[in-house]
């Protein structure tokens, strides 16, 4: 194969685990990373320093782009590496973006747009809510030590998909033969709300877990209480604002369609990441 992958945060949820099924199925790739002593197939990466971008594009024909954590200007930063991309040979990108940002809203749905009107070849998946929020994201450790999700959601309902679904529809879109050249709202086939995620969690570990519901400002101050900045705090409680009026309230097939298998089912993701759950007790 002649073809070559780069996978940007490659030590990320998806990222990862994207890695691990291009190793498995035989493809060409190489991760991102911005640790000096870097994972096996990675090269050092640092999205704020151009005169690493040359190494990390080497021979690169296909890019994974995820929008690099903490950094204030990361729109520009993922476009002016895109036109650096693009002058190096590379002509696919798959950029992970979000349900709720839509072609040419703000942060990725700039990038979106920028790859709409400037890549050869290029998809966006737009997934909802990681369901490993709750094993390994912002969920994780008031479930460990407060036996609590907190949120703002009220009754919203959400689809929640796994990042290994995620995965592998991002398989799909950088190595097929033909480019898609559009975006995919990616969901899991179930809608739920934190109290029954709570109730899910609950059943399977034996611990009365339960959704503290909060408002958006207690939400914010919960978020920076834990180190995270004020306006990243901000976006994440917006978010659960609009999941509260029902934003997230649709399911679609492009897991199957693009994959051929279902999407995980939460129930089936409560049952692999029990010892997760149980690992402080």
């Amino acid at each position: 194969m002649n073809e070559k992958i780069l996978v940007t945060a490659g030590r990320g949820k998806t990222g990862r685990r994207l890695a691990a099924v291009l190793r498995e199925e035989g493809f060409q790739y190489s991760v991102a990373s911005h640790e000096m002593s870097p994972i096996e197939g990675s090269v050092y990466f640092d999205w704020t320093k151009q005169a690493t971008w040359d190494a990390a594009l080497d021979g690169v024909t296909s890019v994974y782009l995820v929008a690099p954590p903490l950094v204030t200007d990361a729109v520009r930063l993922m476009i002016d590496f895109g036109r650096y991309a693009l002058e190096r040979g590379v002509k696919r990108f798959v950029l992970l973006s979000a349900s709720l940002l839509p072609l040419g809203g703000p942060a990725q749905g700039q990038v979106h747009l920028w790859l709409k009107e400037n890549a050869p070849e290029w998809s966006v998946m737009r997934p909802s809510w990681f369901m490993q929020n709750f094993s390994e994201g912002q969920h994780l450790e008031t479930i460990l030590k407060m036996d609590k999700i907190y949120s703002a959601t009220d009754n919203g309902r959400v689809p929640f998909i796994s990042v290994d679904d995620i995965a592998a529809v991002a398989k799909t879109l950088l190595t097929s033969v033909s480019p898609f050249n559009q975006d995919f709202i990616l969901t899991g086939s179930q809608l739920l709300c934190y109290d029954e995620i709570a109730d899910l969690i609950s059943k399977e570990t034996g611990r009365l877990i339960t959704h503290a519901r909060v408002s958006t400002d207690e939400l914010m101050k919960l978020y920076t209480s834990r180190g995270l900045s004020e306006a990243y705090a901000r976006t994440l409680a917006a978010m659960d604002a609009a999941i509260a009026t029902g934003a997230e309230e649709r399911t679609t097939t492009w897991v199957y369609d693009l994959t051929k298998r279902n999407p995980k089912a939460f129930e089936e993701f409560v049952r692999s990441e029990k010892n997760v759950w149980s690992a402080l007790l």
